[in-house]
């Protein structure tokens, strides 16, 4: 019997602060949306992949310990591309006005699990200079680790390119809003509950015998004078006219 009546007080508590709750979700999703709509800049994605295999003659043939050698170089090789030794001549060659730390953070280097392929990916805010600065670091890494480790085993296998109509990555603006509008249900009635249980004044009978621990002994109605006088001048109206009416 308790956990009902605890049931209907919380259903109760959610039903008389349902403005509340719904304003500041409202508020907070349409916050997320300027947000994410006006003052966030766009961010854009693209990348290259480079594939890791010693280059063969015709009469070479398929090598096992070759292809598990290249394997074990590609965490090195992941190291490398991300080193000054190659950022800080893609700097100096797309003329980027960043040093190689800060170019470093743009970049994420991976590939899968026994995979020769090694994926070179770039964010930035323009689309077309994400694009050039993956392809300027694919092939400065191509040409510098001959180099940098006396081999030739790394081929451009694809290059960055853009689409007509590029979409960022982030923000995601759609996102954003359902996150934003899930916490602010979410804070709306955590506040809701907390206003509620702030809340001490006596409203009813029961409050009386809860928070005093008074019994009731009687009780006050309210009565409406005006819906009363209205009533009585309706029904004294409603006398005359039937008066009239039997005395014509």
């Amino acid at each position: 019997m308790e956990e009902t009546i605890s049931l209907k007080e919380l259903f109760l508590t959610l039903k008389k602060r349902l403005s509340l709750i719904i304003i500041i979700a409202a508020i907070a999703t349409a916050t997320s949306g300027i947000v994410s709509y006006f003052l966030l800049t766009p961010v854009y994605q693209t990348s290259t992949q480079i594939l890791v295999n010693q280059s063969k003659s015709d009469q070479q043939v398929y090598n096992p310990g070759e292809v598990q050698t290249n394997l074990q170089l590609i965490n090195t090789y992941n190291v490398i591309i991300k080193s000054p030794a190659i950022l800080d001549k893609v700097i100096e060659q797309e003329k980027l006005d960043m040093s190689a730390g800060v170019l470093n953070e743009l970049i994420t280097v991976g590939s899968e699990q026994d995979s020769q392929v090694v994926n070179i990916t770039v964010q930035n805010e323009d689309p077309q200079m994400a694009a050039d600065i993956a392809n300027a670091i694919a092939k400065t890494f191509q040409t510098e680790i001959s180099k940098i480790m006396n081999v030739d085993n790394v081929t451009i296998l694809t290059q960055a390119q853009i689409g007509e109509n590029p979409s960022p990555i982030k923000p995601q603006p759609a996102l954003n809003m359902a996150i934003a509008l899930v916490v602010g249900l979410m804070a709306g009635v955590g506040l809701a509950f907390l206003l509620e249980y702030l809340d001490n004044t006596i409203k009813t009978e029961q409050d009386i015998e809860t928070q005093l621990g008074l019994p009731v002994l009687g009780a006050i109605t309210t009565i409406n004078m005006d819906g009363e006088l209205n009533e009585h001048a309706n029904k004294a109206t409603m006398i005359r006219t039937r008066g009239e009416s039997v005395g014509s």
